[in-house]
């Protein structure tokens, strides 16, 4: 299920220079902002939930995890280095699992530690609200890395498609249109969150959250799943 040498490749190419520095600025934007608002409003509670909520779980996780989800397997696909991997003696389930282990470890890093900090600095986690989005981020996170690593399987372009489902459907029609909301990761995180804040937090989701956590656990099986069955559908020289 989990290979050293395939994680240790994976994350070498994921933390590479170029996604090394967007994968910085993100969550380095979110706390500038934190800070800014913190410096200028004071605690605000509806602040701090507005800024988790709108920027840190619908913008950076999303982001974070489209970088992290598709970078792990859609370049080596890309580029043909793919076949050193399937070459080797390995598992393909076990290369599929391996680099959904590094994505889902790189998303956590960049996108929960700056969250939890961020409400930190702009409430004091007032109301649990920064202990409710870091938890809606680790299972976000855990959900669109695997979602966009099986775009990375599926097509070439899969950071296009990665973008348009996480800032079009989900930011724009999952706002828009209440059915949409239905199949929205972020949704289904956010309902988590309105668990576990108070009362008083003013976080809500429209997907009750054993529909929810049901359809996370789905989204992340059922993509991981299909994924390993796309890697195994690849052929390389020798292969029957």
């Amino acid at each position: 299920m989990y290979n050293h040498t395939v994680a240790r490749l994976t994350y070498r190419a994921l933390l590479g220079r170029r996604r090394a520095l967007i994968l910085c600025a993100l969550p380095a934007l979110l706390l500038v902002i934190a800070v800014a608002v913190r410096a200028f409003a004071g605690v605000d509670d509806r602040a701090a939930t507005e800024i988790l909520g709108g920027l840190a779980l619908a913008t950076l996780v999303p982001l974070i995890g489209v970088i992290a989800g598709t970078g792990a397997i859609a370049p080596e696909i890309d580029d043909g280095s793919i076949v050193y991997l399937l070459s080797k003696p390995l598992n393909r389930r076990t290369i599929v699992t391996t680099k959904l282990f590094v994505a889902i470890g790189v998303s956590l890093a960049f996108t929960v530690v700056p969250i939890l900090i961020a409400g930190i600095i702009l409430n004091g986690n007032s109301q649990q609200i920064a202990t409710a989005f870091t938890v809606a981020a680790i299972v976000a996170s855990v959900a669109y890395s695997a979602v966009f690593l099986l775009l990375g399987t599926l097509s070439r372009n899969a950071v296009v498609l990665g973008l348009i489902y996480a800032m079009v459907w989900e930011a724009l029609f999952g706002n828009l249109v209440p059915g949409a909301r239905v199949l929205s990761i972020q949704q289904w995180s956010l309902s988590l969150a309105e668990r576990i804040a108070a009362d008083g937090a003013d976080i809500s989701s429209d997907v009750a959250l054993p529909t929810a956590m049901i359809l996370l656990v789905v989204a992340t099986v059922l993509g991981t799943w299909y994924a390993g069955e796309r890697l195994r559908s690849l052929k390389v020289a020798g292969d029957d």
